[in-house]
């Protein structure tokens, strides 16, 4: 059921953009282990076009079987090796996380986390998340702060995990669309532009113990 070695890969990737979501980028399986696929870089269907992947960020992967069968499912880049060619290291699913049917539920979750927020102009608001995930988070916006698609922002967020600690994560991100809801109110969508990978583990690790929190309920 898995994969093998130089089989095709067909990818998207989680974006709060959507044009971005529904692009599709082709990949080969260059090697593997226990608990991981390393895959060349993916290029963009119908061009040349390189995609540079970032540590932490979400992935929809689909192949299609010697029978003809398209296998889908969901996971997420761990690291990058330095070999001949250079090669991302992505999360090996389980058996049961293989489906013939696609389904398109990325690791994020629904989480009211507070943040503070600071834009260009150095003007400053404390918010609130709706949902987060390795690639990026949404926010409500704020009353006297000023939002626009485009706008980057510098963030620093306050992040829970069971055991009763708190980490300071922080980043900058890009809005890069703005939804107005039926109370009037604004969700921002915001995508990673400048995080470091020890900054994005605290977030992955904190969707992980959301996850398995609404698992066990």
């Amino acid at each position: 059921m898995f994969p093998k070695i130089n089989e095709i890969l067909y990818i998207q990737i989680a974006s709060a953009d959507e044009k971005e979501e529904h692009k599709e980028y082709k990949s080969r399986i260059a090697d593997m282990d226990d608990s991981s696929f390393l895959i060349e870089v993916p290029m963009q269907q119908g061009s040349s076009r390189l995609k540079r992947l970032f540590f932490g960020e979400e992935l929809s992967i689909s192949y299609i079987t010697e029978d003809g069968v398209r296998h889908y499912f969901n996971t997420y880049v761990t690291g990058f090796e330095e070999d001949v060619v250079r090669l991302v290291r992505i999360r090996k699913p389980l058996p049961s996380d293989i489906s013939k049917i696609q389904r398109r539920s990325f690791l994020r979750v629904h989480a009211n986390l507070e943040l503070a927020i600071q834009s260009e102009d150095l003007t400053r608001a404390v918010g609130l998340t709706e949902d987060i995930g390795g690639g990026g988070l949404s926010i409500y916006g704020e009353t006297g702060f000023s939002i626009a698609e485009g706008q980057k922002l510098k963030c620093w967020l306050l992040v829970p995990y069971r055991n009763s600690t708190i980490e300071h994560v922080n980043f900058e991100a890009e809005v890069v669309r703005i939804k107005t809801l039926e109370t009037g109110r604004q969700l921002c969508m915001l995508k990673f532009v400048q995080i470091s990978d020890s900054e994005r583990q605290k977030i992955i690790k904190f969707c992980f113990e959301r996850q398995l929190d609404y698992r066990t309920k």
